[in-house]
């Protein structure tokens, strides 16, 4: 009865929890922080002030590239991080409409292939990313952790669970995020000239 008791208020706390960090943040800016995503590649590298500080495998869709209604393909261009959802939830807790079910699974586990452990929805800044954020477009765990490094989410930008819990912990709300169909070399030159032309012309 003690341990069911306590059970309950652990999922409590941590429910709490989720709608705090939801709810944080919401007028912060991370100006310090960036995102490039490579799909040719299928990785992703964090900046900070514009030096790279982590690299990371991930998988974009399967189904291609664009942002059309309806279809499951990963947008292109500039985006950013609109909010963020799952903080102190325990790696591979398990998200059905952006809420923990209470259900954990381990990596690759069999048959499965919800949403887990973090959720970075993005907001797209292009006219041709501009349905992103109601297509529910994220930055997210995968327990399917052995597809990551090719193309094969239903839109989204996949991360192994300990790789999103870094980037998550990395990154804030308003932090930019760049991708981009051309190799991790040339986005990064690309947005390091995009980022210079923007202070010269500023």
């Amino acid at each position: 009865m003690l341990k069911c008791f306590r059970m309950k208020l652990s999922a409590i706390l941590i429910g709490l929890g989720l709608i705090l960090s939801s709810l944080t943040g919401l007028h912060a800016t991370d100006v310090e922080h960036s995102v490039i995503v490579s799909v040719p590649d299928q990785s992703m590298v964090v900046l900070q002030n514009g030096v790279p500080i982590a690299r990371y495998a991930v998988s974009t869709s399967k189904y291609g590239l664009g942002d059309s209604n309806g279809r499951y393909t990963t947008p292109l261009g500039n985006l950013e991080v609109a909010k963020k959802i799952g903080d102190n939830a325990p790696m591979g807790a398990v998200f059905k409409g952006r809420r923990w079910t209470g259900e954990v699974l381990h990596p690759n586990a069999w048959g499965r292939d919800p949403i887990v452990t973090r959720i970075l929805w993005l907001r797209g800044l292009d006219f041709g990313n501009r349905n992103a954020y109601n297509r529910g477009i994220y930055i997210h765990g995968t327990p399917v952790e052995n597809l990551i490094g090719r193309p094969a989410s239903y839109g989204c930008i996949r991360m192994r669970s300990r790789d999103v819990v870094r980037l998550f912990d990395t990154v804030g709300v308003g932090a930019k995020i760049s991708i981009l169909n051309v190799s991790l070399g040339r986005a990064m030159s690309e947005v390091s000239f995009m980022h210079r032309s923007t202070i010269f012309n500023g």
